[in-house]
């Protein structure tokens, strides 16, 4: 390795390394990413509030969809939806309300609900947010007297109110929501959290699913919300709590996922990557010694040629130099004029047409061929005339 190489390696590695050391002395930030996910310990997990479930309830993970898990009419206690968004669609729908009529109980806890299933139940909701105030916190609270607390349970997060703004006979209103020191209309306890009755079933409808993630739990009092909350569930049934509609995976299906959600797994990661690439920049390059190039063979017919020319005049042979001399070049008129010399009468003509060789030129070559074949012996000097000849009139074709 050169010495440039070795300098610029060393430098890098320095620089890697501080920047490695920086990083693991560095707090890690808050992640508020809402997850929703009980495996999540972040302030937007649900890890805390689904122990506490399995606690005082039977609970069973559902990791499908729900037309699929709805297929199986076996099933019969609560169906527990809880994330940011709950979108179904109207098939899922359909089977739920078929479920939820034979008895059985739908939880949804999400900001935003179903379109198709509010339209069915004849629901709509809205959101509030203070016009007065830069920041929006929430508090939450039930209308059942056993169960209202005489302060409301405060959200202490940015957070819109989601709140039912249409209700009918159908629906029994559990729980209430305000903006804190909100002036601005409705200033009324707004409702966040209805029964349906449907049939011979229920839907338990709450549009604050941040009341139970762990931030909200562990803040003063606020685990009594969740506690609360659940004396709506029957404690017999068991509890089918959906991983589907989770904005937080619950399943991992890369191993990757698990590296990087560790931060000293992730930079070991980062590592090996930085390694790999620095060792093909400067161990990448060829060691073997350098392949000798082999050089095509030459076409080595002029040589030949040459040779074999040299052995004729030699051996003084002239005549068969020149029946040669004659021959090829009867050829070539052959191939490249198309003009048979030994059958055409008027082939002194043919090639003066076909050419820019004079009738003169012509006659004069066509003498000297028949002259060299009429002798019995032909000297070099008659030889040398008749290469002349012929290549004066290859020259004009």
């Amino acid at each position: 390795m050169e010495k440039s190489y070795k300098i610029t390696l060393t430098i890098l590695l320095v620089l890697l390394a501080g920047l490695v050391f920086l990083e693991a002395n560095q707090r890690e930030p808050i992640n508020w990413f809402k997850s929703y996910s009980q495996r999540e310990k972040i302030p937007y997990g649900t890890y805390v509030f689904y122990e506490s479930l399995k606690e005082k309830f039977e609970v069973k993970d559902v990791n499908i969809p729900p037309f699929e898990f709805l297929k199986d009419s076996t099933k019969n206690g609560t169906y527990f939806f809880l994330n940011y968004n709950v979108s179904l669609d109207k098939a899922e729908v359909s089977k739920l309300l078929k479920w939820v009529a034979r008895g059985n109980t739908a939880v949804i806890s999400s900001n935003y609900i179903s379109a198709s299933l509010l339209d069915t139940l004849k629901l709509t909701n809205k959101e509030k947010i203070s016009k007065n105030k830069i920041v929006n916190i929430p508090l939450y609270n039930f209308t059942n007297p056993s169960l209202q607390n005489e302060n409301f349970y405060e959200f202490n997060r940015d957070q819109p109110l989601i709140y039912f703004d249409s209700l009918n006979n159908h629906q029994k209103v559990l729980g209430i929501g305000k903006i804190k020191e909100d002036t601005t209309p409705p200033k009324d306890s707004l409702v966040n959290f209805v029964e349906n009755k449907y049939k011979k079933g229920k839907f338990l409808l709450h549009t604050s699913p941040q009341t139970f993630t762990n931030f909200f739990l562990l803040t003063d009092n606020n685990y009594k919300y969740a506690e609360k909350f659940l004396a709506y569930l029957d404690s017999d049934d068991p509890i089918y709590w959906d991983n589907h509609y989770k904005r937080g995976k619950s399943i991992f299906t890369s191993p990757l996922y698990i590296i990087l959600n560790n931060k000293y797994l992730k930079w070991a990661y980062y590592f090996v990557l930085i390694a790999a690439i620095l060792f093909i920049l400067f161990e990448g390059k060829r060691k073997q010694k350098s392949i000798k190039v082999i050089e095509p063979l030459k076409n080595q017919t002029y040589d030949y040629t040459r040779t074999i020319a040299g052995m004729y005049l030699d051996s003084k042979d002239y005549r068969g130099i020149a029946n040669k001399m004659i021959d090829h070049f009867i050829i070539l008129i052959n191939k490249k004029l198309k003009v048979d010399i030994l059958k055409q009468k008027n082939k002194v003509e043919l090639l003066q047409q076909q050419t820019e060789n004079s009738t003169e030129e012509i006659e004069k070559l066509f003498s000297k061929i028949k002259e060299i074949q009429i002798k019995t012996a032909v000297k070099k000097k008659d030889l040398e005339e008749l290469n002349r000849l012929i290549i004066q009139f290859k020259k004009n074709i």
